[in-house]
């Protein structure tokens, strides 16, 4: 059925996508953590460097005539790092070469406005292919005999961070996978856990439709009674006929309650009996009319038609009368005294026969709109019961339109009154539903 699988299929999106943030999350937290303490390791092993390279350059300052060690300066070192020694007037004094692809790019940098003394930064450059190179690295100040000189140490991590762009790459593509998964495993759950609801469904269902068969005999036995009393010329006491009259109108309102509820419970088993064929919406709107003058006059609401024409339409003749009684019973109930309902024929549009009940009643909240076409809903509880209102009839009028592929809307405000127009396909290519 609809509903259960409109239900299994939200409970699957919900789950999904709770599962999508909580992996987004975790995959953004793992690639912060990997970013995080790769660029930590990589700057201690900078800093260390320029430590090395630091002490080496007072060392040999301050033995001008020692042997020069080079693995004062290469201890650190590999085939990555580099660095350069720089006087406080921009001489060169010591250093070990970058590669001479980056040497360039990496010269451009050693400057106290791009690459403060104490920070490590990197530093991206693209190369001629369009790959881009990171560079990382770091400048220290010292002091060698009262004279300043600028370490600037600095190491090609491209390689890292391309590990690094990768392995986010794998994580995400593993993460989509987990998501599908998920999204199987939810599905299927939500199966499961549907299950005992179906079958109490169901069971309910067919509880109503039994139900509603076994009333309506009952039903039409105490309302023949009740006829037959209210003619019988020797019961003539005031109290008696009235309490009569009350149990009669009681009875048209139980066997109304029933007949929905049959309806409804023959929609649910895609039992309605379907007989295509064409129709004239101009008729059916003009029998209408007829047919609920009295009523209107009644309650003493004036009801009138505009606009009808003939406009021929594919359907079942029953079901769409039934549907525009509900819509215009529903108008009428909602409107009070002096208040006008009126069936109009609007212009065909893309295909479609489209009339409007418009009223000029109390109107419907926003917030109830999208719950006046739910079973046993009613805006207003206790003057839909004074009303003689049970909450299915515009719940049936949407099973109409849904077996008739039709449309409805509505446009209300409160105290403003309501409009529900409805769009009905001219040719009919839905299924024939027969008995069960």
């Amino acid at each position: 059925m609809e509903i259960f699988r409109s239900s299994r299929l939200r409970l699957t999106l919900t789950y999904s996508a709770m599962m999508g943030i909580f992996l987004a999350v975790l995959i953004f937290l793992v690639h912060k953590t990997m970013d995080w303490s790769m660029f930590s390791e990589q700057a201690q092993e900078l800093s260390d460097m320029a430590d090395g390279v630091a002490e080496t350059q007072v060392y040999y300052s301050q033995h001008p005539n020692a042997a020069v060690d080079e693995n004062r300066y290469y201890k650190n070192t590999n085939d990555k790092l580099f660095f350069y020694v720089f006087s406080e007037d921009g001489r060169l004094l010591n250093f070990v070469r970058a590669s001479f692809r980056i040497e360039s790019f990496i010269l451009d940098l050693m400057n106290p406005e791009k690459l403060a003394s104490g920070t490590t930064e990197v530093f991206d450059r693209p190369n001629e292919t369009g790959r881009i190179t990171q560079i990382m690295m770091t400048a220290k100040t010292i002091n060698v005999e009262g004279a300043t000189q600028i370490v600037y140490v600095g190491k090609d991590v491209t390689a890292l961070y391309s590990g690094l762009q990768k392995a986010t790459y794998a994580l995400i593509f593993l993460g989509i996978v987990a998501l599908i998964i998920t999204a199987i495993i939810g599905h299927f759950m939500a199966g499961r856990a549907i299950i005992p609801l179906r079958e109490a469904y169901d069971k309910q269902k067919q509880f109503a439709a039994d139900a509603s068969h076994e009333l309506r005999t009952p039903l039409a036995v105490v309302m023949a009674s009740a006829d037959l009393l209210l003619s019988d010329p020797t019961i003539q006491e005031p109290f008696l006929r009235e309490v009569i009259g009350d149990l009669k109108s009681e009875v048209k309102k139980m066997s109304k309650l029933v007949s929905d509820l049959l309806l409804v419970a023959r929609s649910d088993n895609n039992a309605w009996k379907i007989k295509i064929q064409k129709l004239d919406l101009e008729k059916l709107l003009m029998q209408n009319i007829r047919m609920m003058t009295p009523l209107a006059e009644k309650k003493g609401v004036e009801l009138y038609g505009e606009n009808f024409q003939k406009s021929i339409f594919q359907g079942d003749e029953q079901k769409i009368k039934q549907l525009i009684l509900i819509l215009v019973d529903n108008a009428i109930k909602y409107t009070p005294p002096g208040g006008t309902v009126v069936l109009r024929q609007e212009k065909p549009e893309n295909g479609h026969d489209v009339f409007s009940v418009i009223d000029s009643g109390i109107g419907i909240a926003p917030e109830d709109k999208e719950k006046i076409f739910e079973r046993f809903y009613r805006v207003d509880k206790a003057r839909s019961r004074e009303m003689g209102g049970n909450g299915l009839g515009l719940s049936i009028a949407m099973e109409i339109l849904k077996i008739h592929k039709g449309k409805i809307f509505v446009d209300s405000e409160p105290g403003k009154g309501t409009k529900f127009t409805v769009e009905l396909r001219k040719e009919f290519s839905g299924q024939k539903n027969s008995a069960a």
